[in-house]
């Protein structure tokens, strides 16, 4: 009997989301200090989402064709690690966009290829996903509260020195990372574009994108945004700390939830939220009371957003299809989406506010409600995971 290595993987996933709990919040702020404008710290930090459009694709067709995805992931750690090294030499736009751009390229490859290798580990254990994945929400906190309270008492450049040491944790756990055991032949996938003209599919992948682009303000300028009114470093990291445990206690009950809701009805909820969250933290940063329960509401907004989409692909894109189908995935909702959003969000901010920035967020997250509630609506979308029937 095949036994899950639950450590390992759960090891990975708390690495890497504790390198996004150090580099998302503190990140801008680091580049601030630099006296980067808006515009050159949205260009600079959507490299992460630009990449993700091309690198997923490109590794998940690698690990389609040929296998070896643990080597695949395990050469993405090295690099990336050397790549975010020129950062402790560079302070010039030119320089910093080709180092964000080697890192992103290489730190994207990873990801969908370690939720393949989760969920072939797991086999007929899919809703054991969220209590893995989970990890990955427990090392986003410690990094992000630790970070915090960290820069405000060092210069902002010691987030190197933790988004480094970060960055070799996932490295080491990439090397004992193990690969999923033989499987029976896969059938033959219908083509990707087959797939992709399915309604239900395009639906998603597009609400998707727009879920991301939603998030773009919030993952480059929502620090900025706190620290500008007021919010010191250590309630900043509390804030996203907040969110991700909210994000936590939505992992252990989606389960149960997969189970007793259809998926149709999980993502009209959290696109709703998404609206409502993002209002919030435009016209309500004056309140420690509304960014309380917005950032609640990221439990939602990526917890159960995430958990049932990533279910979701993986039910659709069948046999071979499966690391392309991710890294569709990927690079359409993190990758374009989130280009998309940051590069925005880079370009109104000084011009019309926080609060209209944000306001287009939510009209981003109104937008995928509308998609999902239009063409997600199948009767195979109930069966995801066990659900409702």
């Amino acid at each position: 009997m095949h036994a899950l290595p639950y450590w390992r993987l759960s090891g990975y996933y708390f690495f890497y989301f504790a390198f996004i709990g150090a580099f998302s919040p503190y990140f801008g702020l680091y580049l601030q200090s630099l006296n980067f404008s808006a515009w050159d710290i949205g260009l600079l930090m959507s490299q992460m989402q630009l990449m993700r459009m091309f690198g997923p694709n490109l590794w998940g067709w690698l690990a389609d064709r040929y296998g070896h995805r643990t080597r695949i992931v395990r050469l993405a750690g090295i690099i990336a690690l050397a790549g975010f090294s020129a950062f402790f030499w560079l302070d010039r736009l030119p320089g910093m966009l080709l180092a964000m751009a080697l890192l992103a390229f290489f730190w994207s490859a990873a990801l969908p290829l370690v939720e393949m290798l989760t969920f072939d580990h797991l086999r007929e254990e899919r809703s054991r996903y969220s209590r893995i994945r989970l990890w990955g929400s427990i090392g986003f906190i410690v990094t992000v509260m630790g970070a915090g309270a960290l820069l405000d008492r060092v210069a902002p450049s010691g987030v190197l020195w933790v988004c480094w040491g970060i960055l070799l944790g996932i490295l080491a756990c990439a090397l004992v990372l193990p690969e999923a055991p033989a499987q029976p032949p896969q059938r033959e996938a219908p083509p990707i574009i087959a797939i992709l003209r399915q309604p239900r599919v395009a639906a998603l992948m597009a609400a998707c994108f727009a879920m991301s682009a939603a998030h773009g303000a919030f993952y480059v300028f929502y620090s900025i945004h706190l620290a500008a009114n007021g919010y010191s470093r250590t309630e900043v990291g509390l804030l996203w700390s907040l969110g991700v445990l909210a994000e936590i206690g939505v992992f252990l009950v989606m389960g149960r939830l997969a189970h007793r809701y259809s998926l149709r009805a999980i993502l009209l909820v959290c696109f709703a939220a998404a609206v409502l969250r993002f209002l919030l933290m435009g016209w309500g940063v004056a309140s420690a009371g509304a960014m309380v329960f917005a950032q609640l509401l990221h439990g939602l907004t990526f917890g159960a957003y995430h958990a049932s989409a990533i279910a979701a692909v993986h039910a659709w894109f069948p046999g071979r299809a499966q690391g392309r189908g991710q890294a569709l995935y990927s690079s359409l909702s993190f990758g374009a989406g989130g280009l998309l959003g940051a590069l925005i969000s880079g370009q109104t901010w000084d011009d019309w506010g926080a609060g209209w920035t944000f306001t287009l967020a939510a009209l981003f997250g109104l937008l995928g409600f509308l998609l999902v509630w239009g063409w997600v609506r199948e009767p195979a979308d109930d069966r995801l995971a066990g659900g409702k029937r």
